[in-house]
């Protein structure tokens, strides 16, 4: 039996009647926070035009939290390929591994995280928009920071500066070519939930052994709110849902309170849509919660979870990795 690394992705919410810079302030509080409890990684991911998150520039913000700590590995979950010249990428993430040596993680995903006018606007062509440039601009990317192939173009900084590279996904595509490529693969069971143990099947049988690794690394994100009582959880995680709902029905909108989630009207079906979200997630009490990740760890055979909370206020955010930190962590152990 192995012990199970327990890592953060946050979303820097913006909550209703808050700011954006709080929004961003919190995320970093938590960082902090995180850092002392014993958490391994730290991740922000990009997601634009959504009024309810403030992480569109996750290297701004992972730089911001890289110098708030000292020794929890930050990075990206993820950049979104797509929205961004490799060079750049290469660039700024070069940058902050050469200011936080052996602490920066890039995680790279291929789908844009926001609609395709967004998207548009931040990549200006649609051919830059298409999912077959994905690997080929992925290996350009690899290749400024190893300079395997020699160019005319050499990043600076980035040659020479190469955090930890990981591929994301919620699907099968990204599965695939991360283990052909032998990367470490980050799985979105957060909201995707559906497609994890296919798509971590996929990525273990198609692993390659590589400079970068020798075996796969799996890791698992998912939805963890953690507090006194089940009852108490199922309140907190109501903002989070009708969020999501509210996203993917063309209303994005600032987070709401819990007391706004738990008297929203909703129809049969969007209730049935919440339900069925809140499947395979950690929601409730310490010993609730031990149990889920318990059972997710027996079913994806994740060599590292990322627990995700989306929750309305920053002291129960924090109050959440708390909880979780000193009455779970002790329980959560891989058969090796």
């Amino acid at each position: 039996m192995i012990d199970v690394p327990l890592s953060v992705l946050d979303l820097a919410p913006v909550a209703a009647g808050t700011t954006v810079g709080a929004a961003l302030r919190h995320t970093t509080e938590l960082a902090r926070r995180t850092e002392e409890l014993g958490y391994h990684r730290f991740w922000v991911a990009e997601h634009h035009n959504m009024p309810a998150i403030a992480s569109s520039a996750p290297a701004v913000l992972i730089a911001h939290v890289a110098a708030a700590t000292s020794t929890i590995r930050v990075g990206s979950g993820g950049v979104m390929l797509p929205n961004h010249a490799p060079l750049v990428v290469a660039e700024q993430f070069g940058t902050l591994e050469a200011l936080h040596p052996g602490r920066i993680d890039l995680g790279i995903g291929r789908a844009p995280g926001t609609d395709q006018p967004t998207a548009l606007a931040l990549r200006r062509t649609m051919e830059g928009l298409s999912a077959e440039n994905f690997p080929q601009e992925l290996d350009d990317l690899v290749n400024y920071f190893t300079a395997e192939r020699p160019g005319p173009i050499t990043a600076t900084p980035g040659r020479g500066d190469r955090p930890a590279i990981w591929l994301l996904g919620s699907s099968g595509f990204s599965a695939r070519l991360a283990g052909l490529l032998g990367l470490p693969f980050s799985f979105a069971h957060h909201f995707s939930a559906a497609n994890t143990l296919p798509a971590l099947a996929l990525y273990r049988q198609s692993f390659r052994p590589s400079r970068w690794l020798d075996r796969p690394y799996a890791m698992v994100a998912v939805n963890a709110v953690c507090a006194e009582d089940d009852e108490r959880a199922a309140w907190l995680s109501g903002p989070a849902s009708l969020s999501f709902l509210r996203l993917r029905t063309g209303r994005p909108a600032p987070l709401a309170t819990p007391e706004e989630a738990a008297v929203y009207p909703y129809t049969e079906l969007e209730r049935q849509f919440v339900l069925e979200r809140r499947e395979g997630q950690a929601l409730g009490s310490p010993e609730t919660v031990r149990r889920q990740l318990t059972e997710l760890l027996a079913r994806t055979e994740a060599d590292e979870l990322m627990l995700t909370t989306l929750v309305y206020d920053i002291a129960d955010r924090v109050r959440s990795y708390e909880l979780i930190a000193d009455k779970v962590v002790g329980g959560l152990r891989r058969q090796d």
